[in-house]
């Protein structure tokens, strides 16, 4: 009985495979044709290295989950490489995501600085509505992360920097660690066994990939109001729904299947998340043309360099006089603009990936140390 009910799904399965690609070729296509688009608007209005650097690093991640998903969709045996590509780069888009807020920020120091005077703000309001004493070094606790967070001060910056750090190391380390365990057969995709190394895996990401999403929400919840001027719940949403619902959507299918829903059998299971993913990715891209869009970096203030454009805007309104007489009047408004030179392609290249690499070696070698 269950062996027919398996090669039923299969039958399904096989019927629905070459339906399955092509729709999902379509969507990855669109997926990449918009953020290749995107990313160089970005590098052509290449005004603000330090922000747009790591904005294009989230940028691709959906092109390269798109990819490797339709891939693995259309050859289910590159499934574990594409996987592994796919959790690899998530980790550092993470990584990318938490540099560009430090960024709009105004750089690390800035950060140190904000967050030292916010510390000093919150000590002294203390002290008034206690009456006590200040101590010379306020003692600093860990578990003031969770309650008090702004009491730790540069500590903070500390604590949130290694929480996304660990994250882009543990997930690499595990990636390649279920590639060696699928290779010796004992990996386990989807088993929740014991002698399996997937259910292990999937805790360690787990709980290593809450804690870095963690740190972020604390990271906005100290700085949301000098975050205001880039509208950085629409990022949050947009970057998280990724990150968060794609891991949990695969732990929810592996689960359906566990229970008998879903046959294990035939990679029906990595199939179905392939799937889901090459339409999800089109969707994100949409929303990262609205959400990171190369606009704001095309003009710049006013200075000697570049072309300066003014904008003239005429309105009418209607005034209300003393005598309840109703007269028409336009008000005008004019607003100039510089029009940020154009970027060399190659040298916004070269500083995405030389600029940006030299920030993760140092972050990485100090999350190590």
């Amino acid at each position: 009985m269950a062996f027919n009910r398996i090669s039923s799904f299969q039958g399904i399965y096989k019927n629905l495979h070459s339906p399955a690609v092509i729709i999902g070729a379509v969507f990855a296509l669109i997926a990449i044709f918009l953020s290749v688009l995107l990313i160089l608007q970005h590098l052509r209005h290449y005004s603000n290295p330090a922000e747009q650097k790591w904005i294009i690093g989230v940028l691709f991640m959906v092109p390269v989950y798109a990819a490797e998903s339709v891939i693995s969709l259309w050859q289910s045996r590159f499934s574990i490489i594409c996987e592994i590509l796919r959790n690899c780069y998530e980790a550092f888009a993470l990584y990318c995501f938490g540099r560009y807020l430090v960024a709009c920020v105004g750089g690390e120091r800035r950060v140190v600085e904000l967050l030292e005077a916010a510390a000093e703000k919150q000590l002294n309001e203390q002290l008034l509505e206690e009456g006590g004493t200040r101590q010379k070094h306020p003692r600093r606790r860990f578990r003031d992360f969770f309650c008090h967070p702004t009491l730790l001060g540069k500590d903070l910056y500390t604590i949130i920097k290694f929480g996304i750090v660990q994250y882009m190391i543990l997930k690499t380390v595990c990636a390649f660690l279920a590639l060696l365990l699928e290779l010796v057969g004992v990996y386990g995709d989807g088993e929740f066994k014991w002698y399996y190394g997937y259910p292990y895996i999937a805790v360690v990401i787990n709980f290593s990939q809450m804690w870095a999403l963690f740190c972020l929400v604390q990271f906005y919840d100290v700085t949301h109001e000098r975050l205001q001027p880039i509208r950085p719940l629409e990022k949050f949403i947009s970057f998280k729904a990724i990150v968060f619902a794609t891991w949990w959507q695969g732990v929810g299918i592996a689960i359906i299947c566990y229970f008998g829903v879903l046959p294990k059998e035939g990679k029906i299971q990595n199939g179905i998340q392939d799937f889901l993913i090459c339409i999800e990715m089109a969707v994100a891209a949409v929303a990262h043309v609205h959400v990171f869009s190369a606009g704001p970096y095309r003009y710049l203030p006013i200075s000697e360099y570049g072309k300066v454009t003014s904008q003239e805007i005429k309105t009418d309104v209607t005034v209300k006089a003393e005598d309840d007489k109703e007269n028409q009047a336009i008000v005008e408004q004019k607003k100039t603009r510089m029009e940020a030179p154009g970027t060399s392609i190659t040298e916004s290249v070269h500083d995405v990936f030389i600029g940006g690499g030299g920030h993760v070696v140092k972050d990485v070698a100090f999350t190590k140390s």
